[in-house]
């Protein structure tokens, strides 16, 4: 297969994907569609080096997340994960089956959002694969730390979560 049409095949298969994580990583449409434009390119640039060890999807993910990582420069403390009520996945951080009902409550969600923007760039990152429904395996590939380490480090952050938003008093 042609490298453009691969690079085609790998653009129509993960368009919305890529789409999706450049807003996790930033809220200003503009600067979306320059990081969105920066993942093509480099996917593009390295699709040479792809050895097909793990799944293109994978693949692509990680140079999203690294691009969108590197795109945002020196402000990394800085950087917001951008989350909305309807990102699929949600519920899988709390582990709350009422997290709907919670949803409802703009001042939860505002609270949920406010603790994710707090998480380091790791652990942003760990939670906008996780947003996109990957498995640990994944994950971990995307990442480049081992299976266990993740399920670790995401352990950690549900738990500093749930007790952030459940353990305090937070009137807003």
């Amino acid at each position: 297969m042609k490298k453009e049409d691969q690079f085609n095949q790998i653009l129509s298969e993960n368009s919305e994907r890529i789409q999706r994580i450049c807003r996790y990583y930033n809220s200003n449409t503009e600067d979306q569609k320059d990081m969105y434009q920066e993942v093509l390119v480099n996917i593009w640039k390295s699709l040479d080096n792809f050895r097909g060890n793990s799944a293109i999807s994978t693949w692509v993910y990680r140079v999203a997340v690294n691009t969108s990582l590197s795109f945002t420069g020196k402000t990394y403390k800085q950087m917001k994960l951008i989350v909305s009520t309807d990102t699929q996945n949600l519920s899988s951080i709390l582990d709350d089956e009422g997290l709907k009902n919670k949803q409802k409550e703009e001042s939860q969600f505002n609270l949920l959002q406010n603790e994710l923007n707090m998480l380091s760039v790791i652990d942003k990152a760990l939670i906008s694969l996780m947003l996109e429904g990957l498995s640990m395996k994944e994950i971990a590939d995307v990442i480049g730390i081992n299976e266990p380490n993740v399920k670790v480090k995401i352990h950690r952050i549900k738990a500093q979560l749930k007790t952030k938003l459940t353990g305090g008093n937070h009137e807003l």
